[in-house]
């Protein structure tokens, strides 16, 4: 969950329009990625659990000790079933509404669909943005290990407190045609 992945600069130039908006839009990503590819997208959970925290997280003003879900998952196209994009998500329940992390636990949606479900007001903060080797990830978008993904990160804010920490990715190669 915490990333280890060799990490480089985006130069922005070298991006199409669309992998500019997903690294930079604060809007909800699933909706954004419907309308550009036409299809709905779901969510597959490759992992979410309830753990203690082992290091402090000062994005989240977390401190070691502190209970947090760790959560990582698809946003996959619902027709296609090809992958788009790979997130990690550090949330910390304790800040959440009891029906939000109710859903957010049980449901099969992503989590911008919640957030829009329970109206919540959110505030996102791109902290991140880089270039990285896929590695292991390439597994899930049938590219090779060597192959490069774009990434942002990002704080989600309610109550003007840090709620969520995500990490998005999803290869350099996807979402490159310009119309």
């Amino acid at each position: 969950m915490y990333n280890t992945l060799k990490k480089n600069h985006i130069e922005p130039l070298n991006l199409s329009p669309f992998q500019r908006i997903l690294l930079t839009s604060d809007g909800t990503l699933t909706e954004i990625l419907e309308a550009y590819l036409f299809e709905k997208i779901q969510l597959v959970k490759l992992s979410e659990e309830l753990v203690q925290l082992t290091k402090p997280v000062p994005a989240l003003d977390l401190n070691i000790g502190t209970q947090i879900i760790e959560r990582k998952i698809l946003l996959q196209g619902k027709i296609s079933l090809n992958n788009f994009i790979y997130a990690e998500s550090i949330i910390v329940p304790d800040r959440l509404d009891n029906r939000l992390k109710s859903r957010l636990i049980e449901s099969q949606e992503p989590i911008g669909r919640l957030w829009l479900e329970h109206k919540l007001e959110t505030f996102k903060e791109i902290i991140d943005s880089a270039i990285e080797t896929s590695n292991d990830l390439s597994n899930y978008f049938n590219i090779a290990r060597e192959d490069q993904m774009l990434s942002r990160t990002y704080r989600v804010f309610s109550n003007k407190k840090p709620i969520i920490m995500i990490t998005e990715k999803f290869p350099e190669s996807y979402f490159l045609r310009s119309n």
